[in-house]
């Protein structure tokens, strides 16, 4: 999953629409689906080692990571969103999602050679081979701060469902629902760590694209339609565009859409801690990149049913006269997936399965996201390779709290101060962070020049406020042209620049 579909996410959350199944019927199913994870867990994580935490000991079947990558690169962002978006856009982000494709091809034979030749635990040791102490430092830093953001509001959503259609109910202060909801999270990756986290996301990919089959057959029987002739019926034809190509100002052009789906896959993928750690698993380099070229085409699959599904909604919503659910008086295609689901009379079966599969979506990317986060804090900040091998698992399950905790903070913190719009915000922010990590990336693997380590941090500090200032200059400056996607590529391309700039003669 990308920043850029956390987008009018929250606003879901903020609606009660879950009115056809009570708390406790939530809690019981949520319960259920924790039992099946903590059963896995048991299994995966019997070694409790450091090894198994995090690398899974080098012996993940590629095929199950392939699989199981599709669940932590979507989320309950896009299992509502993008059904949400083919009003407004058609399928136009499938041309982002073609972007992405080439991008995963970049990183399994450009990037993954690298990582595995190097044998690294954490990515980005390569920088501190590469280029030295305080290059190491920034890249983790900025993963760290990115992935701390991220998680904590993916994990913050999962609590306000907890809290709104569970909690509330019996009075439980919100503090402790979030304590809760990253304590499930905590039982089941605590031992197994990675290892466990390619199983877990294997079941959980399944329940999201289960989800999405079964609300398609559902909702093509209720109007009568086989699959097939859904797709030839001319109402798909309203929705089926996916090529923009008539201006080049306009955000969703494909070039900058191809292009941008393409960066942004590098470095959200290829850059990113959390994603890579699951290919670091699998045996053999040949094994890994397998995994990955299978995992895009799955990906791309995923989400064109993703956007079919969109285009149903909304000719089902147009036959039966269903209006697109209100939001402080505004519509919001974000709301009608939901509604369909679970308020149009198809039945308890899809309103568990809707359930299930946004368990399963918003659950797949926070689990990995602290697993990862305690293993580049304790391989990039703490060196624990080079503690005592007696201290070292002690290390590792310290970590783990202490981020668990972390969470826990800023999630409060998230409720009392932040409103959506500040929300929407800080996630463009943690997005500019993966900038420096590209640029820093593309010149130690594209250039044989050295730097002037100690003044990394001062470069990639520059390179994120030039590109929030591009970002935020008005279209009407820039003779109607809408910054969009490019902004990733252009702060990678700010970052190359600078580290010319303090670049110095190989010794």
């Amino acid at each position: 999953m990308n920043y850029l579909e956390f987008e009018n996410f929250n606003l879901y959350f903020e609606t009660p629409i879950l009115k056809q199944m009570n708390p406790t019927q939530i809690l019981f199913l949520i319960a259920a689906y924790f039992g099946v994870l903590i059963l896995i867990s048991y299994f995966t994580g019997k070694n409790d080692s450091n090894a198994d935490f995090f690398k899974a000991g080098k012996t993940s079947p590629w095929y199950v990571v392939a699989f199981g990558m599709v669940g932590a690169s979507l989320s309950g962002v896009t299992f509502i969103s993008v059904p949400g978006w083919v009003d407004g856009s058609q399928f136009s982000y499938f041309q982002v999602v073609l972007g992405y494709m080439v991008g995963y091809f970049v990183v399994a034979y450009v990037l993954m050679p690298i990582y595995y030749r190097l044998n690294v635990t954490s990515i980005y040791e390569y920088l501190n081979q590469r280029f030295g102490f305080v290059s190491h430092k920034t890249g983790a830093f900025f993963f760290f701060v990115s992935r701390v953001l991220g998680a904590a509001f993916r994990l913050y959503l999962v609590a306000i469902v907890l809290q709104q259609f569970v909690f509330d109910e019996w009075n439980v202060p919100f503090e402790i629902t979030v304590v809760i909801s990253i304590l499930l999270i905590w039982i089941y990756t605590n031992k197994g760590g990675i290892k466990t986290i390619v199983w877990t996301d294997t079941l959980q990919t399944l329940f999201m694209i289960l989800a999405v089959i079964l609300s398609i057959y559902f909702i093509n029987e209720s109007l009568g339609w086989s699959f097939s002739e859904f797709l030839a019926s001319s109402e798909l034809k309203e929705y089926s565009k996916i090529m923009v190509t008539d201006s080049f100002l306009e955000r969703s052009h494909f070039i900058k859409s191809f292009v941008g789906g393409m960066f942004i896959t590098i470095c959200m993928t290829g850059l990113d801690q959390d994603m890579m750690q699951k290919n670091l698993t699998c045996k053999t380099l040949k094994d890994a990149q397998k995994n990955m070229v299978s995992f895009s085409i799955v990906l791309v699959a995923v989400t064109f049913l993703f956007m079919l599904l969109g285009a149903l909604l909304f000719i089902y919503a147009k036959k039966h006269n269903i209006a697109t659910p209100l939001m402080d008086g505004t519509p919001k295609t974000d709301l009608l997936f939901p509604e369909i689901a679970l308020n149009s009379g198809l039945g308890i079966t899809l309103a568990i399965t809707f359930m299930l599969g946004l368990i399963a979506a918003a659950y797949s990317s926070a689990d990995s996201a602290l697993t990862s986060l305690t293993t580049s804090f304790c391989v990039d900040f703490l060196n624990i390779e080079k503690k005592p091998k007696d201290q070292q698992k002690s290390i590792r399950k310290k970590t783990h709290i202490g981020m668990s905790v972390m969470l826990v903070i800023v999630i409060i913190i998230f409720k009392y101060v932040l409103s959506s719009n500040v929300i929407d915000s800080l996630l463009t922010v943690a997005g500019y962070t993966y900038g420096p990590l590209l640029g820093l990336f593309a010149f130690g693997v594209f250039t044989k020049k050295q730097i002037k380590d100690k003044y990394v941090w001062i470069v990639a500090i520059i390179s994120v406020v030039l590109t929030a200032v591009i970002g935020n200059i008005p279209a009407e400056s820039l003779g109607g042209y809408v910054v969009g996607y490019e902004l990733l590529p252009i702060n990678g391309l700010l970052t190359f620049v600078g580290l010319v700039l303090i670049s110095r003669k190989q010794d």
